[in-house]
This record gives structure tokens, sequence and C-alpha cells, in this order.
């Protein structure tokens, strides 16, 4: 799609070296067949890099994005699964990667630098897209999907705990029943547990509002278990995490809106995306198939009955009639 060769790492390699902070991706993905997308006048045998972060989610929105491309006609270069959100980010504004999938709370918040989330999904998108154009990346519309923190509750405690279903009615229970269990690293940030507990009107360390000892600390893995289990009432979780869905969890509202929108979008390079607008068609029937359910059952169709992305990827985009299997 553009010069590679004065980059200091290219991708026109077979491997990536490992200097870049890159690697090639480790799973296969399955052919296609064009259904609802089509193949793109003039684009055959033309390269497009495709690169991802190395986490479930990431990984399955890469292969939908190298399925698409590939069936609409392109040479799809498959860099997905590159560890860490930095080095893929620097991918991307280097110029070896025409196009990511990434979340605008991700973009706002750590790469450009902002510190006050904007509340308003549509507004965080917009001011995100506009900022980016400066480094030459270009932010199609997003989905619905947001992959933001939350809590969530054991569904079978729901009743037990009043019909509780949204935050601000966790102040209302009795101090016992505002038990939590919450990752290291969120209980620690400064966007993170005790401000929103406070947000909600809760003081940690306050025997009338939430004592240190209703809180367990844990790794991510174990806070879901441990919900699930009723090793507490109330659970950190990732609103499109797949486990919700397997130990049917319930997610409560943030109804004061207290966490920041992480909807994903669709990423290309200007340049790319400049020689090919088509893509935002392209894109256009994908994106508004993505809501948190979608991702959630795909999530735990890998994480937890361990199919392989690349397959996951494909049996969606067929269900929905976007490709055919070759």
């Amino acid at each position: 799609m553009r010069t590679r060769a004065a980059t200091a790492c290219s991708l026109a390699a077979a491997t990536l070296l490992t200097g870049c902070g890159l690697q090639a991706a480790t799973q296969y993905t399955p052919a296609s067949e064009p259904a609802d997308i089509q193949p793109i006048e003039g684009v055959a045998g033309e390269e497009i890099v495709v690169g991802s972060k190395n986490f479930t989610e990431q990984l399955i929105l890469g292969k939908i994005a190298v399925i698409a491309l590939q069936t609409a006609g392109f040479d799809v270069v498959d860099r997905t699964n590159i560890p860490g959100s930095v080095p893929a980010r620097q991918g991307m504004v280097n110029g070896e990667i025409d196009m990511e999938w990434e979340y605008t709370g991700t973009a706002w918040l750590s790469y450009l630098g902002e510190t006050a989330p904007i509340v308003d999904p549509l507004e965080q998108y917009e001011a995100v897209r506009d900022a980016e154009l400066a480094n030459g990346l270009t932010w199609l519309p997003p989905a619905e999907a947001n992959n933001t923190y939350a809590f969530a509750v054991r569904s079978e405690a729901v009743d037990d705990l009043g019909g509780i279903s949204s935050l601000s009615e966790v102040a209302e229970l009795p101090v016992e029943e505002r038990t939590f269990c919450v990752e290291s690293e969120f209980a620690s940030r400064n966007d993170g547990f005790v401000p929103m507990l406070e947000t909600y009107g809760l003081e940690l360390g306050d025997a009338q509002g939430v004592p240190r000892d209703n809180v367990s600390t844990l790794d991510t893995g174990a806070v879901y278990e441990a919900t699930d289990q009723g090793a507490c009432n109330f659970g950190e979780v990732f609103t499109t995490d797949g486990r919700i869905q397997a130990l049917d969890l319930t997610v409560l509202e943030d109804d004061r809106a207290f966490f920041p929108n992480y909807n994903i979008s669709p990423v290309l390079l200007t340049e790319t995306f400049t020689e090919h607008p088509e893509l935002a068609d392209l894109f256009g029937q994908i994106t508004p198939l993505l809501t948190n359910d979608v991702l959630q059952e795909l999530n735990a169709r890998v994480d937890v009955a361990g199919e392989q992305p690349g397959d996951v990827a494909l049996e969606w985009m067929v269900s929905e009639g976007l490709v055919e299997p070759a």
C-alpha cells in the first residue's frame, strides 16, 4: 500500500524483526468466499497489513479483518498477535501496519495523553478521530461494543440483593453485603476502585461505606470465579469478556457514567484509506454487528470452549452473511 523500504523494520519480510516489538500471527486464517462482502475492483494483488494485540478479543477481531480484506481481494499480510498495546500502536504510527481495531478510550487516555474521559461515546469517538488525523490515522465509525470496566454479580444472587441492577443501588445494601473482588491494578488506579466508590457515595475503609475487609484483591481470572462462587457479591469485569455469559453473571449498570468508553473502531493508515476509501463501506458492513453480547459469545468460544480465533471469526461472518466458507 505504500513504500516500506524506508522503515527500520519492514513488514514485507516473512517474519518481523524482533527489534520492532512485533511478531507474526501464530494462528491460521481459514479461507472464505464472497457473500455480502464482495471483491473491490482493482485491489487484486495489493498488499495490506493487518495487526492486532495479543489477547482473545483482539485476535478474533484481527481475524475478522483478515478474512474481510482477503475476501475483498487484497493480498493480506497477517500480523495479528502483537504482544502489547505499545508495539501495536508503534506499528500503526510508524506506517508498518495498515489496519487494526482499537478502543476509543485507549487512544484518548493512553495514546493521546488526555486525563478526562468524555461521557458521550459518540463525542469520545469524534474527539479521538479528529486528534488522530495528525498522527496519520483514520478512525472509522465505532461499534456499539464497549469493552470497559464494570461490576457484575452472580445472577442467582440478584433477587437476594433486592433485585439490584445498577451500581448506585450498592449503597442501599447493608454494609455486610457490599463485598467486592477486584484485580490489583484496578484497586490502585487513580481512575479505579476508590474513585468509583466515591462516585457512588461510598468510601473505602469506612465502617459505614466499604470496610477494607469487604474487598478481596485477586488475579483477573480469579475475580470471575470468585464472583461466580459467591466469595464476593460484586466482581470487577470487562464488559465484553466471554466469562460473563459462560458463568451467567449479571453486569450492573454504571448509571453515573464513571467508567470511560472503550468502543471498538477500525483504524486505518490515512495513506491507505486515501488510496482505498471503499474500505469505509467494507468495514461499515461489519462494525454495526459488533455488540457486547456478540463479543462475549465469540470470546467465550475461544477462552472457554478452546476454539481457534480464526474459526470463530469465519463462522460468525458466515452466520451474518458476510462471507461463505471456501
